[in-house]
């Protein structure tokens, strides 16, 4: 079970980010509203939530998900893989102390927390733009120094490994048709998303509850088998930074 959540404010330059979006321009006015909403509803699934100011030299640290990856045993502050995030970790390891030993990515390995995807005591570790061989090698070293068990796989589309892949509880993954036949994922169960669904694949569980994306009605029909409690999230400004719901918080 969770107890607390790392969360930062976006700041009225967030739209500066980072975003391959074609969506159009973000607004600073909704995602405050929006940013605000997934913080209740994080509180809602039993959470505590450590609110952090924005980082206006860093448009994107709000995606607080990225600069550190959080196991039940340790807190790893990453060296993340665009060189526009590099720092925003210097305000987060001060937190990640009070409740974790914590241990460093160091260059030039790259590691960004979307593409670490925690199943259990295993992880899969995403090679993508943002983590690059060398700190997916780090990441494995320190993963299984601490008890963890942890395996590569290449991430084909999409910005992190969790863009396309979730855990959502008992052992099933909610997942883009892309991977549904991958072989790392042969032993759990799945829930395989429609094709114009795949941005609900971004979906965080929290312990008995989940968290989605609105407006994606048959993988909402598809999430209620897991029988828990389902809150359906506006995200809209998120996405159209290349963001979801899991990197909005680091939690712990």
């Amino acid at each position: 079970m969770y107890t607390h959540a790392i969360a930062r404010l976006p700041g009225n330059n967030f739209s500066d980010g980072i975003t391959t979006s074609t969506l159009g321009r973000p607004s600073y006015y909704l995602i405050l509203q929006q940013h605000q909403t997934y913080r209740q509803a994080l509180q809602a699934s039993g959470l505590e939530v450590i609110l952090l100011p924005a980082e206006p030299a860093y448009p994107d640290a709000y995606f607080v998900e990225d600069p550190a990856i959080v196991t039940p045993r340790i807190a790893v502050i990453t060296h993340p893989g665009a060189p526009s995030r590099q720092g925003e970790q210097l305000s987060i390891e001060p937190i990640l102390l009070q409740y974790r030993p914590v241990v460093h990515i160091d260059p030039p390995g790259t590691v960004e927390g979307g593409d670490i995807l925690m199943v259990g005591n295993h992880f899969f570790i995403g090679l993508s733009d943002r983590t690059n061989i060398e700190g997916a090698a780090q990441l494995a070293k320190l993963l299984t120094t601490a008890g963890h068990t942890s395996e590569p796989i290449p991430v084909a589309s999409g910005l992190h490994l969790k863009s396309s892949v979730n855990c959502v509880g008992n052992d099933t993954l909610l997942l883009t048709q892309a991977l549904a036949d991958h072989p790392a994922f042969a032993g759990y169960k799945k829930i395989v998303l429609d094709p114009d669904e795949e941005y609900a694949a971004n979906t965080l569980w929290v312990n008995d509850t989940l968290l989605t994306p609105r407006g994606f009605p048959r993988a909402r029909a598809k999430l209620s088998q897991m029988g828990m409690r389902i809150i359906e999230l506006d995200v809209s400004e998120v996405q159209k930074m290349d963001g979801g719901l899991t990197c909005m918080s680091l939690r712990i």
